[in-house]
């Protein structure tokens, strides 16, 4: 099919419609200029909106939580689209919209040249015609004066009254006009000939190759639309894989969340070690002394306060009777000594030594304190290691530089590493000896001793249970609000003991700390209470404690007594029971009826 068979009188139809399809191809060049737009300004917003959205720095510490990590990954991804988007708009400005352009750029010359070839052609077409036209006048206008000339002969012959002279006249303008009609009529022919010529050519040659190319300009351009979305599509499709994985990650973070696990966290992170204050026990009024009636109420009312001071696990208040916590003296120099060493501010306005925290709080500082101390000493090293080299490599070639130059570098980097060392030695020195009260009152079932009848009690080892009332008995009694019943099992301090206290296994804290030690005693095996599964794996850490696997199914044989700790029993492969005490909160109990 040729337009220009087809098409050969439809000159100017052909130019309005290839005229409109070059301006379709403008108006998908200026959609494709709009939606790159959307898609820059779509990045751009969706940038934005990560940045806006990025943790501050005061929230940091809510980063440990799967959900704000789950949140930060999914900014991440939501980053990545946007990088995504932005991949899009380049591709198509790159590849599609400068192809678009400059196909539309090149059709309308070609077009333009076609066109003016073809009014070329039909300009000389017409020109022709009317040299046919004008020869045919003038054959017509020579043929009539022949006949009249041919007429007036005729008539001058047959009149007598005309002389000869006149007649000769009439015959020589006869003559003339009749030679002037034969010149007219081989002008008409020969112009009718070279006009029907032109004419074949034209219809059957030139005009046809001109519709011709602009057909195949037209063909072009509607085969480079074709070409150009394809080509879109496929910018849009080389980087759908990378947002489907975007879309992985989204559903990824999504999917790590654990709330449980944050749940976990958070009593991580604020638990405080202590235990809930015990009840108030009753005062007969009436069997104290009437002068120290007043100092008994006063110490009352500070002991309340104090209780209620420990409710808070970010500010604890100074209590009074710290020392009424522990029976033996070596636990009370401990205490002493960390209460009295001169403590500094932090910038935070804590305590150099954290003390002014809970006990679980306190060690986490300290840790996290150490493990920096210990980054910047291996940093320092490193520094100082390649500062000697560097002056090694000085002295032994002069010509690369001065040994001195690095001598008060070298110096500084020395004294920095001696100072972070000293603080490491210090911290270290805190941390041990929160660990050591940590584990001196982190037994369970010591806890449970200090529990009962309201009031501290200790087994020594003559198997008597005394009542403490060291230093005066009216003081505030805080043995329930610093000593730690329900401390993290986590924290991975103390010795690790597989049965209770009296199964012949001995404390290596116990030595180390306190002169005190539980009676042993043989007693009857108790009987199971009920079943509970392993919620989460456990290392035993304090003394009394027992260590579990997740999923491991025990007895119980004695439930939480509020300080939560349940005592458990598993068989051992020496055909007898480890027993011991194991987070109430990591297991599941399934008691008998």
């Amino acid at each position: 099919m040729s337009w220009g068979i087809e098409l050969w009188d439809q000159n100017d139809n052909l130019a309005i419609h290839t005229n409109r399809g070059i301006d379709a191809l403008d108006k998908y060049a200026n959609f494709l200029r709009d939606r790159v737009a959307i898609e820059t300004e779509y990045a751009g917003k969706l940038r934005r909106l990560v940045k806006n959205y990025q943790p501050k720095k005061k929230e940091e510490e809510d980063n440990e939580f799967t959900s704000m990590q789950a949140f930060r990954n999914l900014l991440k991804e939501v980053g990545d689209l946007a990088g995504q988007r932005e991949v899009v708009s380049e591709s198509l400005q790159l590849q599609i919209i400068q192809g678009v352009t400059l196909l539309s750029k090149t059709l309308r010359d070609d077009r333009k040249k076609c066109l003016s070839d073809g009014a070329m052609l039909q300009q000389n077409l017409s020109t022709q015609l009317s040299s046919l036209e004008r020869a045919k006048r003038n054959y017509e206008k020579a043929y009539r004066d022949s006949e009249k000339a041919v007429e007036n002969y005729k008539k001058a012959d047959m009149d007598l009254n005309l002389s000869r002279a006149e007649v000769e006249r009439y015959k020589t303008i006869m003559t003339s006009k009749i030679q002037q009609s034969d010149d007219a009529k081989n002008e008409y022919a020969n112009q009718l000939q070279k006009t029907n010529n032109l004419q074949q050519q034209h219809f059957s040659i030139l005009l046809p190759a001109v519709l011709s190319r602009l057909q195949e300009l037209d063909e072009k351009r509607t085969r480079g639309i074709r070409e150009f979305i394809i080509g879109a599509a496929e910018v849009e499709s080389s980087v759908a894989p990378i947002i489907a994985r975007c879309m992985e990650g989204i559903v990824k973070a999504g999917e790590s969340i654990n709330e449980k696990e944050d749940s976990f966290k958070v009593i991580e992170r604020y638990q405080s070690g202590f235990t809930p204050p015990t009840d108030i026990p009753f005062e007969d009024l009436s069997k104290l002394d009437p002068d120290s009636l007043q100092d008994h109420y006063s110490n009352s009312m500070s002991n309340h306060l104090t209780m209620r001071g420990t409710m808070s696990a970010n500010k604890i208040k100074k209590r009074v009777g710290i020392f009424n916590i522990f029976g033996s003296n070596k636990q009370r120099q401990i205490i002493e000594a960390c209460i009295t060493m001169k403590n500094s501010l932090t910038a935070d306005g804590q305590k150099e030594d954290f003390s002014d925290l809970p006990p679980n709080q306190q060690r986490k500082k300290l840790q996290a304190k150490i493990a920096e101390l210990q980054q910047k000493i291996a940093q320092e090293t490193n520094a100082r290691d390649g500062l000697m080299k560097m002056k090694i490599v000085y002295e032994t070639n002069s010509s690369l530089g001065n040994p001195m130059t690095v001598e008060g570098q070298l110096n500084e980097s020395e004294h920095k590493l001696e100072k972070l060392k000293i603080d490491l030695k210090k911290y270290q020195g805190y941390f041990e000896r929160a660990n050591q009260a940590q584990v001196a009152n982190n037994s369970p079932q010591a806890n449970r001793n200090q529990l009962q009848n309201g009031h501290r009690t200790s087994r020594h080892s003559n198997g008597s249970a005394d009542d403490h009332h060291d230093e005066g008995d009216d003081q505030p009694d805080d043995a329930g609000s610093l000593s730690s019943s329900s401390a993290s099992p986590e924290s991975g301090l103390g010795t690790s003991h597989t049965s209770l206290p009296g199964s012949g296994q001995g404390s290596a804290n116990e030595n180390a700390i306190g002169e005190d030690a539980y009676f042993e005693t043989e007693v009857e095996p108790l009987q199971p209470l009920g079943t509970c599964r392993a919620l989460y794996p456990f290392e035993a850490s304090s003394e009394g404690s027992i260590p579990m696997n997740e999923g491991e199914e025990l007895q119980v044989i004695e439930i939480d007594q509020g300080d939560g700790w349940t005592r458990v029993r598993r068989a051992n492969d020496s055909n007898g029971w480890d027993e011991g005490f194991v987070p109430t909160s990591y297991i599941e109990c399934t008691l008998y009826a």
